[in-house]
Order: structure tokens, then C-alpha cells, then sequence
């Protein structure tokens, strides 16, 4: 197959930010990553396209790909797709509080947001740390972090990374939860997720994606907000989907061959709401 930290409101203290480092999906560093699921996409509700493609692609570099009659963005190890739909709200206050990418030079990257005129809000998500041109490099740490606000109050974190050659690459899902241990436990075993520690953060590894969990109050689902769903990329999906049936899942929409764009789809939703598209053939695109 090819294809491949919210600390405010997520009670993450600033000592807890100073273990976060660069995740333990170091290992995955392209859109080549290997496995039987892979991250594969990030689907986002649009209330302005042009925006959202300033934002995504002459901003952050998404290479623009055709996809029916529009532009879906690509990243290393992920892509980026708009509909356009009036989103019933941002990313914060649900259960995927924000997407992030590694970026080799994280001021850099704030500096390139905040020229193009999108707000930076570092300060605002961490207002205990010291904070320089909008990034929070933790002392004796060899990375930065920072926050910017993409269009429809999509949340983004760049997180720095020195040594790798793209300018840009998936990094990370933020996801918030009453409980840690059972949601990181069902993707583990949904999804084959490999469990880990960064930092303070319980995790769980996907080639391409890095999911992290923090505690929190229940949080509204993702379905109808501006980052409506997240996908990740199967290998034989008709068959992991009777898998998944057999282990409990009930699909919102089951196994769909979609013989026009050579692609199958499905989808459910997890345990807290986060809203999951599976597909097979979007790495041929």
C-alpha cells in the first residue's frame, strides 16, 4: 500500500509540553509508508474554497490534485480535501481538537501563516509558555511548537522537525476524550494502532499519523463541523470491513464500490463521535 498538543482545555500542564518532543511516528516520513492501514486523509467542510486553498496550498504547500472537478491538496502522507458546506462550527470543543504537521523551522512556518493574514493563536493556547514569534521552544528541547487557526476554525499545529528534507509533512491527529485507555485501546484494536508513550501522551501509531489522546470532558462529535471526518487507507477494505462487523462495529455507511473513481469507501464512527472514512484507492491519486 502507498500512501502513506490541545493543551489549552486538556488539563496538559506546561512540564507535560516539555516531554511532547517530535512523536513516535518518526519512523513514518512519507507518502510511501507501509501497511495495512495507513493514514489517508483529512476531510474538511468549507464555508470559502478560495480561502481554504490559499490556506492549504499556497500557504502550507499542498500540492493541488485534481479530484472530480475540483482541487483536493496533498501533503506527505496526507490528503486534504474541502466540500463545500457551511461547517456547524471549528475543530476546538470536538473530539479531533486539531490536526498537526512537522515542518523543519516552526517561526518560519508561523511567519508564512501570519504574512498570508490567518491568525496565530499560540499565545492563546498556551498562555503559561514563553512564546517568540508565535512558537513555544521548550528549553533543552531541540523542537518548537505553535498554533494557527486555518479557515472555519480548522486548529493546526506545527511541530518542528530539523531533519526531515520536505518542507512539510502529516504529522499528528489530536484527539480529546473522557477516557484514554478505552479509546486508545478500540483503535488499537480496530485498527491494528501500535500503543506508545510521547512524552506524558498516550499514543498510538498508523503509518503516516501519530494519534494522540488527551482527557477531557465529552466533546461533540466531528460529523457537520469544520474538519468533518478523518480517513485512513486500507488494503482489501470489503474484507477489513466484515472484520471490523465481527469485532461490533456497526457502519454508518457500509463497504461501497464506487466504480467511477476506482475506489471503494465505508463509514463509521468511533466510540466518542470522531467520524472515520475507510478507503481503498486513494493512493493511486
Amino acid at each position: 500500500m502507498k500512501l502513506a498538543v490541545i493543551y489549552r482545555g486538556a488539563s496538559v500542564t506546561i512540564g507535560a509540553l516539555l516531554l511532547v518532543g517530535i512523536g513516535t511516528a518518526a519512523a513514518q516520513s512519507s507518502w510511501a509508508s507501509e501497511g495495512p492501514v495507513v493514514h489517508g486523509h483529512h476531510h474538511l467542510n468549507v464555508s470559502d474554497r478560495a480561502a481554504h486553498e490559499r490556506f492549504w496550498g499556497n500557504t502550507l504547500g499542498g500540492i493541488p490534485t485534481a479530484w472530480r472537478d475540483v482541487n483536493v491538496f496533498k501533503f506527505p502522507n496526507a490528503l486534504v480535501f474541502l466540500t463545500d458546506r457551511e461547517p456547524t462550527g471549528g475543530t476546538i470543543g470536538t473530539t479531533v481538537n486539531h490536526i498537526g504537521f512537522w515542518v523543519p523551522d516552526v517561526r518560519a512556518a508561523i511567519g508564512r501563516v501570519r504574512a498570508a493574514g490567518y491568525p496565530v493563536i499560540t499565545e492563546r493556547e498556551l498562555p503559561n509558555a514563553t512564546v517568540d514569534n508565535g512558537a513555544v521552544c521548550p528549553e533543552g528541547q531541540d523542537y518548537c511548537i505553535g498554533y494557527v487557526l486555518a479557515p472555519d476554525d480548522v486548529k493546526v499545529e506545527f511541530v518542528g522537525n530539523r531533519t526531515q528534507p520536505m518542507a512539510i509533512q502529516n504529522h499528528h491527529i489530536h484527539i480529546n476524550t473522557p477516557d484514554v485507555d478505552a479509546l486508545r485501546a478500540w483503535y488499537v484494536e480496530m485498527f491494528d494502532a501500535v500503543p506508545g508513550m510521547n512524552g506524558n501522551f498516550k499514543v498510538a501509531d498508523l503509518p503516516g499519523v501519530n494519534l494522540r489522546f488527551s482527557e477531557t470532558s465529552k466533546m461533540v462529535g466531528t460529523q457537520g463541523r469544520s474538519l468533518d471526518h478523518i480517513g485512513f487507507e486500507v488494503d482489501n477494505l470489503e474484507a477489513f470491513c466484515l472484520a471490523l462487523e465481527a469485532k461490533g462495529v456497526t457502519f454508518d455507511r457500509p463497504y461501497t464500490r464506487i466504480d467511477a473513481l476506482n475506489i471503494a469507501i465505508a463509514f463509521l464512527t468511533d466510540p466518542d463521535g470522531t467520524y472515520i472514512e475507510l478507503t481503498e484507492g486513494l493512493d493511486n491519486y
